[in-house]
C-alpha cells in the first residue's frame, strides 16, 4: 500500500475535511479527493461519509486510522529528521499556552533533558487552544496542553490539573486589606477599577464575574496585553484589577505587591488537559513525556 495515500488518509481523518487536509498537505482539494478514492478502491471499502460540512469516517476508516496513524507518525518523523543524528529520534514537540507551558510544563520536562536526564530533546511552541490542537492534528506537535477538550476520535485528552483563578489589584488601588481574613468585595464596588486583560472581550474577568457574581462586568479594558505575565506586571504597577491563575501571582501575593480582592467560597477553576493524537501513546518517547507531566501535575493543584 502506498504510504503517500495513507498519509493523506490520516490527515483527512484528523482534519475532518478534504479542504482542510489539502491545506495542511499543500495539495489541491481534487488531488486529496483522488487519493482517497484510490485508497478506497484498493481496500474495496468506503473510508469516509461525505457530509454538508466535511467528512465523517466510517467504521473501517476509524479502524484503519487507529492502526496506521502511530506507525505513520513514526515513519514521517524518521524521514523528516533523518537517521544520522540519534538525538533527532528523541525529540519531543510540545505545544501549549505560553504562560502555563513556560511556568509549569517546560521546567518539569527539563528534568528529562541533558546529560543528567533521559536524553530527551525538547522543542516547544506557544499558541491558542485552537492553534495547538490544529497543529497536533496535523502532526506538527507530539503533545498539546490546552483548556479546550478536542472533539472526535482523532485526538485523545487526559485531565492534567485544575487552575484556580483569583481577582487581584495593587494595594494602593483598594486601600488596606487584612490578608488574614477573607475579603469579599461586591461586584459594584469593583467595577470602578480599570481592568487589565489579555483581550478586548475580557475573557478572564468575564468568566470570573459569571461564576462568582452571576453577572457581567460593566468595566472596559484599560490595558489589553496578550500575555498573562505582562498583565501581572501592569497590575503590580497599579494599572487596575485583573483575574489571574493563582500559580502565576502567588509570589506577588506573598510579597504584598498585589492583594486578593475577593475570596469566594468556591473559587473559579479552569481545567487543563494533555492531548495526543489517538494511538501515539504507543510511541515510547511520547508516552514517557505524557506520564512525566501527569506525575508532575499532582503537585500543581
Amino acid at each position: 500500500m502506498d504510504l503517500g495515500l495513507l498519509r493523506t488518509f490520516v490527515t483527512v481523518h484528523r482534519a475532518g475535511s478534504f479542504t482542510r487536509a489539502a491545506a495542511l498537505l499543500g495539495l489541491s482539494q481534487p488531488a486529496v479527493t483522488s487519493q482517497i478514492r484510490t485508497l478506497e478502491r484498493q481496500l474495496g471499502r468506503p473510508l469516509f461519509l461525505r457530509q454538508a460540512r466535511g467528512v465523517r469516517p466510517t467504521t473501517i476508516g476509524d479502524e484503519l486510522a487507529h492502526k496506521a496513524a502511530p506507525h505513520l507518525d513514526a515513519l514521517v518523523e524518521i524521514t523528516e529528521t533523518g537517521l544520522d543524528d540519534e538525538s533527532s529520534l528523541r525529540t519531543l514537540h510540545l505545544a501549549g499556552p505560553p504562560e502555563f507551558t513556560a511556568e509549569r510544563a517546560l521546567p518539569a520536562l527539563a528534568e528529562l533533558t541533558g546529560g543528567g536526564g533521559q536524553g530527551l530533546t525538547l522543542r516547544a511552541s506557544f499558541g491558542t487552544a485552537e492553534e495547538v490542537l490544529d497543529g497536533l492534528a496535523a502532526g506538527h506537535h507530539d503533545l498539546a496542553i490546552t483548556t479546550a477538550r478536542p472533539r472526535g476520535a482523532l485526538l485523545s485528552a487526559t485531565p492534567l490539573c485544575d487552575e484556580e483563578h483569583v481577582l487581584i489589584a495593587a494595594p494602593g488601588r483598594v486601600g488596606p486589606v487584612d490578608t488574614e481574613k477573607p475579603y469579599r468585595a461586591e461586584a459594584a464596588s469593583l467595577e470602578r477599577l480599570p481592568v487589565v486583560e489579555v483581550h478586548e472581550s475580557l475573557p478572564f474577568v468575564s468568566r470570573y464575574w459569571a461564576s462568582v457574581f452571576d453577572s457581567r462586568p460593566a468595566a472596559a479594558g484599560a490595558v489589553i496585553v496578550p500575555d498573562l505575565r505582562s498583565v501581572l506586571a501592569c497590575v503590580t504597577a497599579g494599572a487596575g484589577l485583573a483575574v489571574l491563575p493563582r500559580y502565576l501571582c502567588a509570589a506577588a501575593l506573598a510579597r504584598g505587591e498585589v492583594v486578593e480582592l475577593h475570596r469566594p467560597p468556591v473559587p473559579p477553576l479552569r481545567t487543563y488537559v494533555l492531548v495526543v493524537r489517538t494511538g501515539t501513546l504507543a510511541i515510547p518517547l511520547i508516552a514517557r513525556a505524557h506520564d512525566w507531566l501527569l506525575r508532575a501535575a499532582t503537585g500543581w493543584c
